[in-house]
C-alpha cells in the first residue's frame, strides 16, 4: 500500500475574547458547543498573554471578539488569539466581529490621513486569519480590505421584527440621519413594506470629530412614526439633533434603531434628555448597566451570529440567510 487514508473530520471550536464573552457564551449556547478555556491575561506593563488549555490542530476555528471601548487593547488581544491558534496548527480561523473596529476611517478626506479600516484587515490577514465574519459594515466596501473571504452580516430583519410588532398598524416613515444611510434606509423601506423615506440634510466639519450640524428634514415627517436608522451610535449627536428636526417638523413619534450601540459619553445623557421615545439597538457590543436607559430595548445578535458560523463551518451560503443582500 502506497499511502495512508485518515477519515476527514471537522471539528468547530469557538473562542471568546474578553471583550463581551456573555455574546459567545451565548453563541455556543445556541450551537451547542461552548468556548474552549484558555488562559488570557495582562503583565505589568499591558502586554496581552493567551494560551488555549485544549488542542486545536486541525479545528475550525471561530474567535468571537466584541471591540468595545479600550478599541486598541481588544483588537491586539484578537491578534494574538489569532496567532495562536496557528501556531497550534488551527486548519481554519474565521474571525467573528461584531462590531468591525475604525470602520469610519475607511477613506481618506483629506491628504495625509490613514485608512486604517483597510490596516485592521491587513492585521488580521498577517496574524492568520482566513475569514471575518462581521455585522452591519459602515460601508461596504470595507469588505475589499480583506485579502480572503468576508462574510458580511445585516441586523435589519432582527431590527425591524421588532418595530413592525411594537408599532404595527401606525403611519411610519424611515429616515436616514444623513445622505450616507439613505442606501440602508432604502432597505428598511422595502423591509417594511414600502413606507416613506426621509432624510436629514446635514454637513459636517471633518476637523471636528462628533460634531454635526443638522439641517432640515426632506420627507413625509408629520403626524407619522419616524424611525431614524443607523449603523451605529456613539455620542449620539447625529440621532439627537435629528430627533429636534423631526419633533420641529411635527413627527408623532420618533425611534431609532441602530446596530451597534457604542454610547460614547455624553450619548446616554444626550438620549435621556432627547425626544426619541424608544432607541431599539442589538449587543454586538456590551452595554454597562449605567447606560440601559428605560428607553433603550437591546435585541440579541447571537441567533444570527450562530446560523452565520453553522453556515461557514458547514460549507453552506451566509447570503441565503438576507435574501442575496451584500
Amino acid at each position: 500500500m502506497g499511502s495512508i487514508v485518515a477519515e476527514n473530520r471537522k471539528s468547530l471550536m469557538l473562542f471568546s475574547g474578553r471583550g463581551f464573552p456573555d455574546l459567545a457564551e451565548e453563541i455556543g449556547q445556541v450551537l451547542g458547543v461552548a468556548p474552549t478555556p484558555s488562559d488570557s491575561y495582562e503583565f505589568a506593563n499591558g502586554e496581552i498573554f493567551v494560551r488555549y488549555r485544549e488542542s486545536v490542530r486541525g479545528s475550525d476555528a471561530f474567535v468571537v471578539q466584541s471591540v468595545t471601548h479600550g478599541v486598541n487593547k481588544w483588537v491586539m488581544e484578537t491578534l494574538i488569539m489569532v496567532d495562536a491558534l496557528k501556531r497550534g496548527s488551527a486548519k481554519r480561523i474565521t474571525v467573528v466581529l461584531p462590531f468591525y473596529p475604525y470602520a469610519r476611517q475607511d477613506k481618506k478626506h483629506r491628504g495625509r490621513e490613514p485608512i486604517s479600516a483597510r490596516l485592521v484587515a491587513d492585521l488580521l490577514k498577517t496574524a492568520g486569519a482566513n475569514r471575518i465574519l462581521t455585522v452591519d459594515l459602515h460601508t461596504a466596501q470595507i469588505q475589499g480590505f480583506f485579502d480572503g473571504p468576508v462574510d458580511h452580516l445585516f441586523a435589519m430583519d432582527t431590527l425591524a421584527a421588532y418595530v413592525e410588532s411594537k408599532f404595527a398598524g401606525r403611519p411610519m416613515t424611515v429616515v436616514a440621519p444623513d445622505s450616507g444611510r439613505v442606501r440602508v434606509a432604502e432597505r428598511w423601506t422595502d423591509r417594511l413594506g414600502g413606507c416613506p423615506l426621509a432624510f436629514i440634510h446635514k454637513t459636517r466639519d471633518p476637523s471636528k470629530p462628533n460634531q454635526v450640524v443638522a439641517n432640515r428634514v426632506v420627507g413625509e415627517v408629520e403626524g407619522r412614526v419616524c424611525l431614524i436608522v443607523d449603523d451605529m451610535i456613539d455620542t449620539g449627536g447625529t440621532i439627537t439633533k435629528a430627533s429636534e428636526i423631526l419633533y420641529d417638523a411635527g413627527a408623532a413619534d420618533i425611534v431609532v434603531a441602530s446596530t451597534h450601540a457604542l454610547l460614547s459619553d455624553p450619548a446616554t445623557e444626550r438620549l435621556k434628555n432627547s425626544r426619541i421615545s424608544e432607541v431599539v439597538v442589538t449587543n454586538t457590543l456590551p452595554l454597562p448597566p449605567e447606560k440601559r436607559l428605560d428607553k433603550i430595548t437591546v435585541l440579541s445578535i447571537a441567533p444570527l451570529l450562530a446560523r452565520a458560523i453553522r453556515e461557514v463551518f458547514d460549507d453552506g451560503s451566509v447570503t441565503t440567510l438576507f435574501g442575496g443582500l451584500s
